[in-house]
């Protein structure tokens, strides 16, 4: 569907650096570039800066914007310097400089840049979810298919048992791994797994009929029920440094990977309690190694070494979903997280 958008959407968020700060230029970069189908706001700034984490200062140098805009596939993106501080600028069709105001444009929205692939973090932010062990122990499981068969799949009719008051769509879900903290032990929640949508057909006392309108994999005996969340999807984030400073952990990786490289999805034994929000980045240290000093034989741990940046999509109350941004060495889990 075609929506009137404004036209030259460059950024989202004020500068994060002190105004006194010069944005450090990559060396070699492009003065001009022409912008890609498939190109992330992320890609663009790397091609530019050391520090493509930055990439808001690059847009929102120049003081006339305002508001947010869209850049789209086919602009030429110039690279000029306003009062001594480096910006990107769209150039017209003779190559003049177009004045950054907000205009007008009819095009399709979802043709524009997002600041980040979208696709790797999506089903993160609709579907899965952390739940605390009581959540799902309480919620509706399924007790069987409609003829009493074990398994199930889209298009069936399922069996539930359980509290179904109040909702009429319903998520599937399988209980997946638990989260602990690294430090204290403490639960931070538990994995529910997304493996399909049902909806709500009858109910007759704590026994109900549902569809299963989707699934991921088949349907099991006990997988449980959750209902739906509202939720909205945003294309784009606001990178920024954590409100506090902050330490913390990867705890695990999706798909249960050993290492871990950019644009893996991690979760951290940080949340909402943390203040952790969307669009928070943090910078991934792995641990110094251990050597032994050759005059004295003592055993010396060196100091740990910055391998990587991420950003916080999703926050839970004790956990939360990042993306890595860029991984400069295998990463694994245990390694630590902090402002960068």
């Amino acid at each position: 569907m075609k929506n009137m958008v404004l036209g030259l959407c460059l950024g989202l968020m004020m500068a994060l650096a002190q105004a006194g700060d010069v944005l450090s230029l990559k060396g070699g970069h492009p003065q001009t570039y022409v912008v890609q189908k498939g190109d992330t706001l992320w890609d663009i700034s790397a091609m530019f800066l050391n520090d493509p984490w930055f990439w808001p200062e690059l847009w929102h140098y120049n003081p006339q914007v305002e508001n947010p805009h869209l850049i789209y596939p086919g602009d030429v993106l110039t690279l000029v310097w306003v009062n001594g501080k480096p910006m990107l600028v769209r150039n017209a069709v003779d190559n003049s400089v177009v004045k950054l105001t907000p205009e007008m444009r009819i095009s399709d929205i979802t043709d524009a840049i997002p600041t980040i692939p979208l696709d790797v973090i999506a089903p993160f932010l609709t579907r899965s979810r952390v739940v605390t062990d009581a959540e799902l122990e309480r919620a509706p499981y399924v007790l069987a298919g409609k003829r009493g068969n074990i398994v199930a799949g889209a298009g069936d009719q399922i069996l539930g048992r359980g509290d179904f008051s109040g909702d009429e769509t319903y998520g599937v879900y399988r209980r997946g791994q638990v989260y602990q903290d690294p430090i204290t032990g403490e639960v931070l929640g538990v994995e529910a797994t997304d493996i399909g949508t049902a909806n709500l057909l009858a109910t007759e006392k704590d026994v109900a009929t549902l569809t299963l309108n989707r699934s991921t994999q088949e349907i099991r005996r006990a997988d449980r029920f959750l209902p739906m969340e509202v939720r909205h999807l945003h294309a784009r984030f606001e990178p920024k440094a954590p409100v506090e400073n902050t330490n913390g952990f990867i705890i695990a990786v999706d798909g249960g990977l050993t290492q871990i490289g950019s644009f893996d999805v991690v979760t951290l034994n940080l949340g909402a309690r943390n203040e952790i929000q969307a669009g928070d980045v943090m910078a991934i240290y792995t641990t110094g190694v251990v050597v032994t000093d050759p005059l004295t034989n003592e055993r010396v741990k060196a100091p740990d070494v910055r391998a990587g940046l991420l950003m916080v999509f999703r926050s839970f109350e004790r956990v939360s979903y990042a993306l890595v941004l860029k991984a400069e060495q295998p990463l694994t889990v245990g390694d630590k997280v902090k402002n960068p």
